[in-house]
């Protein structure tokens, strides 16, 4: 039998319209982790677009953090309501432009912490995007194995490729400008590596019990 206390609780639980909600506990802390991260991005986009001069990454920054405040918004009112969102989830795209990667080290100064805010130039915010972006990626990628909610785990699910998507972007603009210099190995090296696995052939023997 309920004591008074339990009773009164029950009954002012059912008045102030509390139900039950059917959302698991480490998918609730989970999803708040997952969006207080893209704020946090988010943030440091406006930060960065005030500090950024180069055209071109001012392009980048705009369009990626348009397209993530959309998935935020989306992300939040499937999160809330647990239902399908109204609009799907759409994939990043960059430009139609050739994809030209610039292989091999060039001399260049030896990099250090910068000691004031007037150092910090184009070089140093695409290396803070790509951190964010990646980092981002691999969070969202871990939190949607532990959603429940089958419409939420598929809107958070979709993201993980549109952060790696954007992340490449600024990967190919800094590789482009020298920042992001791709080492190579030596042709008979990078031979080996490459010829070091070979397709499987057969079908296992599993043994019959």
């Amino acid at each position: 039998m309920q004591n008074p206390s339990q009773h009164d609780q029950l009954n002012n639980n059912h008045s102030s319209g509390i139900q039950n909600i059917h959302r698991g506990g480490h998918e609730l802390l989970d999803m708040h982790e997952a969006l207080s991260s893209i704020i946090g991005l988010l943030d440091q986009f406006v930060i960065y677009r005030s500090l950024a001069k180069d055209n071109e990454l001012l392009t980048i920054l705009n369009r990626q953090y348009n397209f993530i405040l959309a998935h935020y918004n989306l992300t939040v009112e499937c999160f809330i309501s647990g239902e399908k969102p109204s609009h799907d989830t759409t994939m990043y795209a960059m430009p139609e432009t050739g994809i030209q990667i610039t292989y091999g080290l060039t001399p260049s100064q030896p990099k250090k912490p910068v000691q004031s805010v007037t150092e910090i130039k184009d070089e140093q915010i695409s290396g803070f995007m790509l951190g964010a972006l990646k980092t981002n990626a691999s969070l969202l990628t871990m939190i949607t194995a532990e959603v429940n909610n089958p419409v939420v785990r598929r809107v958070v699910a979709a993201q993980v490729e549109n952060y790696t998507e954007m992340a490449y972007e600024v990967f190919l603009y800094q590789n482009k400008h020298k920042y992001y210099q791709v080492a190579m190995l030596d042709n008979s090296d990078g031979q080996q590596m490459l010829h070091s696995y070979a397709q499987g052939t057969a079908q296992p023997q599993i043994p019959i019990q």
